[in-house]
């Protein structure tokens, strides 16, 4: 592009040379081509200028490129934040990319489910066996169980406890219990007869003893049975209203909570949590690796359908996709808020750390090409200004 416009150049100056002090319509031409090579020389100043001085020669306001990089390079990057990277443009971009339905398409199409989970395996598989017992023991004693001993759980535990019996999740647990126990005490009458037969009266024959004992295994086992079988029995009514009252209690009773805390305290600082609380994990732990560790295991092929299931629904659940694009927009416009300034600062870094001729050239080697153009436009649109001045100046 350079030849091409210097070429214009040479040929309007060779034409200038050609037609001079010649009459007739040369007159227009030479007029022509004088004014070409000064629109070709002026616009070969003003791009020449901007990356370094023409000829050499030190001319003011020239070289623009290298000698004013950093404060083209910051002007460059405020401009790209005030109108590109600003929260409320990319919030509004991410409101309408339709991110969960994208999102949705591409977790339910082909196996892309199944490469996550496959991922997701190969990095928990890897990590988990770096996490050693003295590692869970540090931060267990740490920083886990000084953390629940400070912080109140008496209100949790109240709120938990009343949204289970008012679900009525608790009932389950109990006819468990109520199995047990009457199987338990059919099976361990003689039990019964250790408990009840010492405290019977000196003067009270055996045989009595044992009518005694046998009426009350009997009473024992029909009452366990009645509140095995019937779902409104009032011992089950009583347990229900008792565990109401408990969850009121550590709510909003003083003495209970206290007394809620000085128990989680004295479990807490027992010597043998922290080492129980190990084991847990290394048993959670052991299954863990041992079930991501097989692909066409129960725990694969469920997490698999379950984040096909959900891509599914990021296409179809109008609340759940306007809840993970509003989601999205926010996160977006959180980053962009916090650290919008350093992620666009990396166009000021960059530039500063160039030289100043490399700078000159990088960008020149990008937008020279056009930059060519105005050469060559400028020098047509010379010889046409020149052209039509000459016409005027007959004219007259």
């Amino acid at each position: 592009m350079r030849l091409v416009a210097l070429s214009l150049l040479v040929l309007a100056a060779i034409v200038y040379v050609v037609t001079l002090h010649r009459e007739g319509a040369w007159g227009y031409v030479n007029a022509a081509s004088e004014a070409a090579m000064v629109g070709a020389l002026a616009d070969w100043f003003a791009v020449t200028a901007l990356f370094r001085h023409p000829l050499g020669l030190p001319i003011p306001h020239t070289a623009i490129v290298p000698t004013r990089k950093d404060s083209l390079a910051e002007s460059l990057e405020q401009f790209v934040t005030e109108n590109f990277l600003s929260a409320e443009v990319v919030a509004e971009k991410m409101r309408t990319a339709e991110v969960s339905r994208r999102a949705g398409e591409w977790l339910a199409s082909g196996n892309h489910a199944e490469r996550i989970v496959e991922e997701g395996a190969r990095t928990i598989g890897a990590a988990l066996p770096k996490l050693g017992d003295d590692d869970v023991t540090a931060f267990v004693r740490g920083s886990l169980l000084p953390r629940f001993a400070e912080e109140p759980l008496s209100p949790i535990a109240g709120h938990f406890l009343a949204s289970v019996v008012d679900d009525g999740a608790h009932h389950a647990l109990l006819d468990l219990l109520m199995v047990e126990a009457y199987d338990w005490l059919s099976e361990n009458r003689d039990l019964l007869t250790d408990v009840v037969g010492p405290r019977a009266p000196r003067w009270s024959p055996r045989w009595v003893d044992s009518i005694v004992i046998d009426r009350i295994h009997r009473e024992a086992l029909t009452w366990l049975a009645a509140v095995r079988d019937d779902p409104r029995h009032p011992a089950r009514r009583a347990i229900d209203r008792l565990l109401v009252q408990l969850a009121d209690d550590l709510q909003n009773d003083p003495e209970m909570m206290d007394r809620f805390e000085a128990f989680k305290r004295r479990m807490l600082n027992h010597p043998d949590m922290s080492g129980s609380l190990t084991a847990v994990w290394d048993a959670v732990r052991t299954a863990l690796i041992g079930a991501i560790a097989d692909p066409a295991g129960p725990l694969r092929l469920r997490a698999t359908q379950a984040i096909e299931d959900f891509g599914k629904r990021l296409q179809t659940d109008e609340v759940l996709i306007g809840k993970v694009d509003s989601r999205a927009s926010e996160a977006v416009g959180y980053v962009v808020r916090t650290y919008g300034t350093e992620i666009v600062s990396v166009i000021s870094d960059t530039i500063e750390r160039w030289d100043g001729r490399e700078a000159a050239a990088r960008i020149e080697l990008h937008v020279g090409r056009d930059l060519q153009f105005i050469r060559i436009n400028g020098t047509v649109v010379g010889a046409l200004v020149g052209l039509a001045i000459h016409t005027f100046s007959q004219l007259i």
